[in-house]
């Protein structure tokens, strides 16, 4: 397994939940990354607090106050970024802010649609706008060829409840708002993978589980992963179940299966709706696309 080694990272929606998790995990490796960017809507507020704490601790986390349904507030943190990079740039953005409506599909609302659609779909969308000059920065100052997390990435946090394929919980809970949201956040992710490759920019959707955070939670249920099971590779057991990150989206515009593609490295199936479902946890989000 390729050992994932980054100057830089960016996590949305990191007060809780995957964003606070996956923090903690880019904390406990072995070469921490000298900068992590945890964004947050409120970074003083009571949900921010455990941040907060861990921030105190570990004097690499920086908090930026990020509100990514708000065009002004992502330009805002985009500039704090870069001042704090100086010259070099982000190696990794991980649009992981999301929110959901558990509306049945007769009850839907424009209200509640435009609101998880622009937090869930057009905020990453902006994000990768406003971050695109640091994320070619940084895939210029590395070394090396090829499309890489150490290099620059975009990794979108999806959900299987947007595979049209799939339809994951629908008996549980239809949120159409929040699967259409995905199901375009997954197409973004695709016109993303095409518009910067050629910029030395991977662009991926991974879908993380039905994971054990109040998200979760809320379709009254219990999640059967746990939030270190989603984001830490120290779980990781080909074959088995709770392989972290499920990869959603073939990035490239090649379906080639050989070495190296990421059919290869994330041991993916195609489906019929031209998405590539199979396991990928962290450390393997090194693969080239073909």
């Amino acid at each position: 397994m390729a050992e994932l080694s980054v100057r830089s990272v960016l996590v949305t929606g990191a007060n809780r939940g995957l964003g606070l998790g996956l923090v903690q995990h880019f904390l406990r490796m072995p070469k921490p990354p000298q900068w992590i960017f945890a964004g947050c809507r409120d970074p003083k507020g009571q949900r921010a607090q455990e941040l907060q704490n861990l921030a105190s601790k570990h004097p690499n986390i920086i908090i930026i106050p990020l509100e990514v349904a708000n065009p002004a507030s992502i330009k805002a943190a985009a500039a704090q970024v870069g001042e704090h990079l100086g010259g070099s740039g982000l190696n990794i953005l991980i649009n992981n802010a999301g929110i959901v409506k558990l509306n049945a599909l007769d009850a839907e609302t424009l209200e509640d649609m435009s609101e998880v659609y622009t937090t869930n779909t057009i905020g990453p969308l902006l994000m990768g706008q406003a971050f695109l000059p640091l994320l070619k920065k940084a895939a210029q100052g590395s070394p090396g060829s090829g499309l890489s997390c150490s290099r620059a990435a975009i990794i979108n946090l999806s959900s299987q409840g947007g595979s049209i394929s799939s339809l994951l919980t629908w008996e549980i809970a239809q949120a159409p708002s929040y699967r259409c949201s995905k199901a375009a956040l997954n197409m973004l992710s695709k016109c993303q993978s095409l518009a910067y490759k050629e910029h030395g920019i991977l662009c991926v959707a991974l879908h993380p589980g039905w994971v054990q955070t109040d998200m979760g939670r809320s379709l009254g249920l219990p999640p059967p992963v746990t939030l270190d099971d989603s984001v830490s590779p120290a779980h990781v057991s080909h074959g088995a179940s709770h392989i972290p990150f499920r990869f959603l989206l073939l990035p490239s515009s090649s379906t080639s299966s050989s070495p190296g593609s990421w059919q290869h490295v994330c041991q993916g199936q195609h489906n019929w709706s031209g998405t590539t479902e199979g396991f990928c946890p962290l450390e393997t989000w090194t693969g080239s696309q073909s």
